[in-house]
């Protein structure tokens, strides 16, 4: 070897050696080699067509490597290599977001619409700006809650790249980017024809995965202009808990009998697995009287009996009873049998860009875009199904003798088991019913998304200086619907209460008390006496969609432009201005049933609608301070930065923020970059105008709870204030053995609506940070940034648990807090005393965000052939990491919580890449990281049977080869070596286990 090379092999050696640690062995330096592939990989001659171009963050055209704040990258091909179907997936790979996966956490929610949204630290997806080539796009979403899009729409066959900026970006771009910007950047000259198809599926072969992508584009007119063509589509499919093991434990906790108090160092909850609903199941429990308690079960020679198929009567079996509503073992209904895991999604979207070069300096310009996505999710509470005729949250349904789907047998038994059944009383049915009522147990949510994009760019000489300026306008609507199938409850108290008429066979009762048949001729007597004997045509009567359909549309003019203002000794000073006037508008209207109040409580739902709009005018400023020819000592360049944008919104008011920075290049290779900014959201149209709801649903989290009461951010207060309640209300029964049903059954009466008084929120934002770029070490990239954020006034979404968290975790009941909710003074059916009864969810100016945290990125590339001379290709290693100090929210500006060390928001998150090219091979190495952390905010072994939760490694591999006819096929092994979510969780790791994907792409 010669003495170059061997000098080129010590090198490498001694930086391969020193930043070993900072990749591997610390979790904080372990995360992406996506940027690689896009910028840094690329030719001199490359990188010389980018080097001033707009980069994400600023709307002066630049060099790609001078922003303030940090920007990470995702590259096309990362999705090669990682087998991502949509943007989605690439977005739930970086350390710096949450995933949205779009799966349910074992608490009692369901899996999500099938939308998934990009969400940097954890802040809340409402407050992550997306870009489509740095303009914004309308609001995908509904409901309460926030302005998001819906990553699943953007064609990833036309992705050049996706640029992330963590932190900030409201300066330039309005509301909405307080945690940060996703910026998807479009092939705008895209030639040729490109075929992508792939399939994916795990070892348990139920998760099936298939894309497809048909992408073309043309030069024409001697190249001054181009127009590209995307369609695309891809498929997942929808889970159950059953599908996994992980998922299927029915797992849950609940009090531990050798507990003897706070200091023993044994947990006062225990897990229990297999858990059962032990009041009810698919058959049908019987009842003396619609309350919880087992002692009331109807019971034949000492045993609760339950109905068989044939309407005859067999023994039930309730397991070992935990309290209410759970068992361990017996017949009841399994508590992972009821619940969806993942929702599926399909979506198609179809795309058309293009630019044509009127003149050499006058650019036109169109971009359209049209999607379609459906999911499927199976949710806990749309897949029970359990009525009372007069009061749906009793959840049993009364039968009487006269029943004629009764068998004359059975009547004699429960006579005389029950003498008041033979003369006239009723007993109780609590059954789940599966899918004998309703046409189906899956929620749908369905969305069309069109935008249409027209403008001019271009530039122009005039004072001796050059303008760059671009004119866009876009207007975009998407249609959505959200269904299921619900129970008209009328007809169903009609059907169920059936009699025999003049010939004994079934007809519909009007009620209990008269004998003349129901006179709505379509009614179908319905059979609720075990599984399997309800009749199509009493399904049919029964049951009617609900939902609700909305549409939001946006129409935005953007208009730019930019110079050098004039010069100083550093250089000119460059500006750019800014116009912009956006119009949003939403409308909700519920389905019929809905609108009539014929399901649930009767409640009749309103359609409304709202829209506002908005003005803003913004200057932004780069200003060269010190360059490498004037020679100072420890300072190569220094420049500052300086962003104004005045924002009027017809509603939330004006707005001024800001945003400052700089950079100082302390010598070749060694960076110094910070900013500081005041960013805003202002409150949407959900959460101004979300019409006045009443609907049963879940009550949320129990703080007082027995496996929660000892847990939390103030343990001792909140034990404190649950016990005043209790000793206040003796009639709530014992609090160590309390377990709230309305966490897991819909019997809570929810009051929802949006708040037409919202103002903005407002957040401080503050990064700073060191870059170095082939400093000691060529082909070496290191950054670190320190993130500093604190938000104000925010517009936080109470749901019912953060009142009652509010409530219990404050010094002191607050009275206006603890008044948004009641609990029932009595048992009512199977719910009792201190069940949830009433509560509230809405959206208030009140929340508070202390974050602090650190994102890390390492980059070396390096061919082998400057260490080995006869090994040829290249190597790029890659890291990244996100750091989460600190984290304290407050909802309701009164109490925080610490969700930082926790399942929700671990403090370290890294990912490692590596990747072998040559030629026409490529073979690409990952690996992901999350520290180990709390079960939940102060979790200990005390208050939980399992505090800590163990860290998580998954590793994934792919394989590419491209061969010289324009054919590549591709394959890749995701969780390689099938590594479960960390116990007991379900998605702190990867719940799918090992699965394959293949791939072919041709292009010419």
């Amino acid at each position: 070897m010669e003495a170059k090379s061997h000098l080129k092999y010590l090198l490498t050696s001694c930086a391969t050696v020193a930043i070993a640690p900072f990749l591997l062995a610390t979790p904080a330096f372990s995360q992406t080699a996506d940027e690689p592939e896009v910028i840094e990989q690329q030719t001199e001659d490359e990188l010389a067509t980018l080097d001033q171009v707009v980069v994400t963050g600023s709307r002066i055209k630049r060099s790609v490597a001078s922003t303030p704040a940090p920007v990470t990258t995702i590259g096309e091909q990362t999705f090669e290599d990682r087998g991502y179907v949509s943007a989605a997936d690439a977005l739930n790979d970086m350390t710096a977001l949450i995933p949205q996966l779009n799966q349910a956490a074992g608490d009692g929610s369901d899996s999500g619409d099938g939308q998934q949204y990009a969400d940097i630290f954890g802040l809340g997806a409402g407050r992550t700006l997306t870009l489509v080539n740095g303009r914004r796009f309308v609001t995908t979403s509904s409901g309460m809650g926030d302005a998001q899009v819906d990553a699943n729409i953007i064609p990833t066959g036309l992705i050049d790249r996706v640029e992330i900026v963590q932190a900030g970006g409201a300066a330039v771009y309005g509301s909405d980017a307080i945690a940060g910007v996703v910026n998807y950047i479009l092939k705008d000259d895209y030639e040729g024809v490109e075929l992508d198809l792939q399939y994916g599926n795990n070892e348990q072969g139920n998760y099936e995965t298939t894309s497809y992508r048909l992408t073309a584009g043309t030069n024409f007119d001697n190249g001054r202009g181009n127009i590209a063509v995307n369609v695309e589509g891809s498929e997942s499919p929808m889970l159950r808990f059953s599908d996994f093991d992980a998922s299927n434990r029915s797992r849950i906790t609940t009090g531990n009998p050798d507990d003897t108090g706070p200091d023993d160092g044994l947990p006062s909850r225990i897990e229990v697995i297999p858990a059962y609903f032990w009041p009810f199941n698919g058959n049908g429990v019987i009842w003396n009287t619609p309350a919880p308690p087992p002692n009331f079960l109807t019971r034949i020679d000492g045993s609760p009996v339950q109905f068989a198929s044939d309407g005859s009567l067999v023994s039930y079996d309730p397991g070992t009873i935990l309290g209410i509503p759970f068992a361990q073992g017996g017949q009841g209904t399994r508590y992972s049998d009821l619940a969806g895991l993942r929702t599926g999604v399909e979506r198609v979207t179809a795309n058309l860009i293009g630019h044509y070069d009127l003149t050499p300096r006058i650019r036109a310009k169109g971009e359209v875009l049209y999607s379609e996505s459906t999911s499927e999710r199976l949710s806990q509470g749309a897949s029970r199904t359990v009525l009372n005729q007069t009061d749906p949250a009793l959840g049993a349904i009364s039968f009487f003798a006269n029943n004629p789907f009764l068998p004359a047998e059975t009547v004699a038994a429960l006579s005389a088991a029950n003498p008041g059944f033979g003369a006239g009383a009723p007993l109780w049915l609590s059954r789940h019913f599966y899918d004998d009522l309703l046409p189906a147990n899956e929620t749908t949510n369905e969305t069309k998304s069109l935008r249409l994009l027209g403008g001019f760019e271009g530039d122009f000489d005039a004072a001796n200086r050059n303008f760059y300026w671009d004119v866009s306008v876009s207007y975009a609507k998407v249609d959505g619907k959200e269904s299921s199938w619900g129970v008209y409850t009328d007809r169903f108290n009609a059907a169920v209460r059936a009699v025999a008429d003049a010939s004994g066979n079934p007809v519909c009762a009007i009620n209990a008390d008269s004998d003349p048949t129901n006179d709505d001729p379509a009614c179908a007597p319905l059979n609720p006496f075990g599984a399997g004997n309800i009749s199509a045509a009493a399904a049919e009567y029964v049951t009617v969609p609900t939902g609700l359909d909305y549409e939001n549309e946006q129409i935005d003019f953007l208009a730019t432009i930019g110079t050098s203002l004039f010069e100083l000794p550093a250089g000119p000073v460059d500006a750019v201005f800014a116009y912009e006037h956006r119009r949003e508008e939403a409308s909700y209207t519920p389905f019929e049933a809905n609108r009539l109040g014929l399901v649930g409580t009767g409640t009749q739902q309103v359609a409304t609608s709202g829209d506002y709009n908005t003005n803003e005018f913004s200057a932004e400023f780069l200003v060269p301070v010190i360059n490498e020819n004037m020679d100072i000592p420890g300072v190569q360049a220094l420049e500052l930065n300086g962003t104004f944008r005045y924002v009027d919104n017809s509603i939330a008011g004006e707005e001024d923020v800001w945003s400052v920075g700089g950079r100082w290049d302390v010598t070749d290779g060694v960076t110094i970059r910070a900013t500081k900014s005041r960013n805003f959201r202002a409150p949407t149209l959900d959460q101004l105008f979300a019409p006045t709801v009443v609907s049963l649903s879940n009550g949320g989290i129990d703080p007082c709870d027995a496996d929660r009461i000892d847990a939390g951010p103030n343990p001792a207060i909140r034990r404190a204030n649950c016990e005043a309640e209790w000793a206040a209300n003796p009639q709530y029964g014992d609090l160590a053995g309390f377990q709230n049903p309305a966490e897991n059954f819909t019997v809570t009466e929810i009051t929802s609506g949006g708040n037409a008084d919202l103002a903005n929120e407002v957040s401080d934002t503050t990064t700073y940070g060191i870059v170095f770029d082939s400093f000691l070490v060529p082909g070496l990239t290191v950054s670190i940034d320190r993130i500093e954020i604190d938000l104000e006034d925010g517009l936080s979404a109470f749901t019912n648990g953060d009142f009652m968290a509010a409530c219990y975790d404050s010094e002191g009941l607050n009275d206006a807090v603890c008044s948004a909710f009641t609990r029932l003074q009595a048992a009512d059916g199977s719910n009792p005393a201190g069940t949830t009864a009433t509560g509230r969810s809405t959206t208030f100016n009140a929340g508070l965000i202390e974050f602090r945290g650190e994102v890390y990125y390492a980059n070396y590339i390096f061919e082998l052939e400057d260490i080995w001379e006869t090994v040829p290709g290249q190597i790029s290693l890659g890291a990244e990491a996100t750091h989460m100090s600190d984290y304290n929210v407050s909802v309701t500006g009164t109490t925080f919580t610490s969700p930082d060390n926790t399942v929700s928001q671990p403090d370290w998150t890294a990912r490692f890449d590596a990747a072998y090219t040559n030629g026409p091979l490529r073979l690409t190495y990952q690996l992901s990281y999350l520290d180990n952390v709390l079960a939940e905010e102060g979790a200990n072994i005390e208050n939980s049977p399992n505090p800590v939760i163990d860290s998580n490694i998954t590793q994934d591999v792919s394989a590419s080869y491209a061969f010289e006819n324009g054919l590549t096929l591709r394959g890749g092994v995701i969780n390689i070596a099938d590594k479960e979510p960390s116990y007991p969780t379900l998605s702190y790791g990867d719940i799918l286990g090992r699965r394959y994907f293949v791939g072919v792409n041709y292009s010419f």
